[in-house]
C-alpha cells in the first residue's frame, strides 16, 4: 500500500517544488494529495477519515501562510492524527516557530533552503531525528544554551513547547516516574517490541527493518507508547522498559 502524503501549499510552483522533495526522500510508494487552501486541506483528511487509521495520512507537509487563514490552524486540528506534520514555511523567526512547534508541528522546514537540503532533512525522520532546516536548528538551541536570551521574539527560553515527536525532551522536562504507570499493562506486545528496540537505541528505520514493518508505522507504535506511558522521550520510556526487564 502507498503511504499517503498531504501538501498543504497555495504556491503551485513551491508545491510543485515540494512533491519533487517528498519523492525524492522516501523509497516507499507514496501517493501524494496537494491542497492549495485550508479548506481543500480539510477535505482531503475528511475523505481520508474514513479509510480507518491505517488508511489515513502518514506525513503532513503544511504551509503557514493561506488564503482562507493560517496553517497553525490546521495543525491544531491535526493533533489527533497519527501523521508526521511538518511545517513548511519561508519564516524563521520566533513569532512562528514557536507557536508551530506548540501547535503540534513535529519538524520546520525552510522552503528556501536548497533541494538538496531538504531531501536530507526529510529523510532524518527514517533515522529517528526531527526534520529541521539548519537554521532551525541553530535558533532552538541557541534558546536552551544556558545563559542564552535569545536573539527575538517574546518567548525565550521558557517558550514552554512540548518537545519534538523523535526529539531528546528540554532540560527542564519533568523527572521520569519512580514506578511505571498502570497504563503499561495496556501495550500491546507489536509495542512491548518497538519499545525493547527503542530502548536498546535503535533508529526507526532500524525498528522497521528488523520488524519488517515501515518507518510509518513504527512512529505510530511510538505515539501511542509515548502516550500510554505518558512520557515524552526516548530515555524516558527507555528507563520505565529497563524496570519491566525488557532491556
Amino acid at each position: 500500500m502507498a503511504v499517503k502524503v498531504l501538501i498543504v501549499e497555495d504556491n503551485p510552483v513551491a508545491r510543485s517544488f515540494l512533491c519533487r522533495v517528498v519523492r525524492e526522500s522516501f523509497s516507499d510508494a507514496l501517493e501524494i494529495t496537494e491542497a492549495g487552501d485550508l479548506e481543500g486541506a480539510r477535505r482531503a483528511v475528511a475523505k481520508n477519515a474514513s479509510l480507518g487509521h491505517d488508511g489515513g495520512f502518514k506525513l503532513v507537509l503544511v504551509d503557514l501562510e493561506l488564503p482562507d487563514g493560517n496553517g497553525m490552524e490546521f495543525l491544531t486540528e491535526l493533533a489527533g492524527m497519527p501523521a508526521v506534520k511538518i511545517v513548511t514555511t519561508l519564516y524563521s523567526d520566533d513569532d512562528h516557530l514557536f507557536p508551530a512547534l506548540q501547535c503540534g508541528a513535529d519538524g520546520y522546514l525552510l522552503k528556501e533552503d536548497r533541494f538538496e537540503v531538504l531531501v536530507e532533512e526529510l529523510q532524518r525522520i527514517v533515522r529517528g531525528q526531527p526534520p529541521l532546516s539548519p537554521a532551525i536548528a541553530r535558533r532552538l538551541l541557541s534558546h536552551f544554551r544556558p545563559g542564552s536570551t535569545g536573539d527575538s521574539g517574546p518567548m525565550g527560553l521558557n517558550s514552554g513547547f512540548g518537545p519534538l515527536t523523535f526529539n531528546a525532551p528540554p532540560a527542564n522536562s519533568r523527572s521520569v516516574a519512580l514506578d511505571p504507570p498502570p497504563e503499561w499493562e495496556r501495550l500491546t506486545p507489536r509495542e512491548n517490541e518497538v519499545l525493547t528496540y527503542l530502548s536498546k537505541g535503535f533508529t526507526i528505520k532500524e525498528i522497521a527493518n528488523l520488524m519488517g514493518i515501515k518507518w510509518f508505522t513504527v512512529n505510530d507504535h511510538i505515539k501511542s507508547i509515548y502516550k500510554k506511558l505518558n512520557v515524552s522521550s526516548r530515555a524516558e520510556a527507555a528507563v520505565l522498559a529497563s524496570k519491566q526487564g525488557l532491556v
